[in-house]
């Protein structure tokens, strides 16, 4: 499951508001550059990412696998006709650029969840943007941040439940309604639980948070962020 883990890579040496300005300037550049020359470029600087991040490609494939049908799908429905010749390369490459495009922002993505705490990535949005919408934006980030791993665990042991009561032998319409429905109810009940959580901790919105301070490594990191607009600027001219 991709969630923080400690370590000692460069990457979980960076302050979280210098590889926040990385992913965003990556995310800038990457819906500038559409072109298959670019999309090529942009993958060797992701995996660049991951290698500071000393994070195994595969394995963060393995953790978005459950998105890939859905990558995979644009490209194919643009490209089937209903005629000869019954499929068109030309109108899948456009879609299938487009998912290349999102699969490189969700690596990187990966890379910094992996590398960055929870309470520093909340204290980083609440420096970031002061008062009371970045008190609720930082919550919100944090609460994402725990529960999604959470949920998603869920849903894999949902699914391996199932299967071992042979419900792969049902239709595909019943399986998806069974895994929806048992999803959303284990997820009312995390909720519940996590709202209980909260008030039994005296929940503040305004905690304590952790010092952030910025060195010689951020200054790297927001250097390559600023390189990534100025690219994605020229692109644009």
């Amino acid at each position: 499951m991709l969630t923080y883990e400690p370590g000692s890579s460069p990457a979980h040496r960076l302050d979280p508001r210098s590889k926040l300005a990385v992913q965003l300037a990556f995310a800038v550049a990457a819906f500038a550059y559409t072109t298959p020359r670019g999309l090529a470029v942009l993958t060797v600087f992701t995996l660049g990412v991951l290698a500071v991040a000393k994070t195994v490609p595969q394995r963060v494939l393995w953790e978005y696998r459950f998105v890939f049908p859905f990558l995979l799908a644009a490209p194919i429905l643009d490209g089937v006709t209903w005629g000869a010749p019954w499929f068109v390369i030309e109108d899948a490459i456009a879609p299938l650029l487009a998912g290349w495009r999102v699969l490189l922002v969700l690596l990187v993505a990966a890379a910094y969840v992996r590398t960055t705490p929870v309470r520093e990535s909340r204290a980083a949005v609440q420096r970031l943007i002061p008062g009371n919408p970045g008190q609720f934006l930082g919550m919100g980030v944090a609460f994402v941040f725990r529960l999604l791993p959470v949920l998603l665990s869920d849903i894999a042991r949902i699914r391996d439940v199932h299967k071992a009561r042979l419900g792969t032998e049902r239709s595909v319409s019943d399986r998806m309604q069974f895994l929806t429905i048992a999803a959303f109810n284990r997820a009312f009940d995390r909720a519940d639980r996590f709202a209980l959580a909260l008030q039994a901790r005296c929940f503040s919105w305004n905690p304590t948070l952790p010092a952030l301070r910025l060195s010689r490594l951020d200054a790297v990191a927001f250097v390559v962020a600023a390189a990534l607009l100025g690219a994605a600027l020229i692109s644009a001219v």
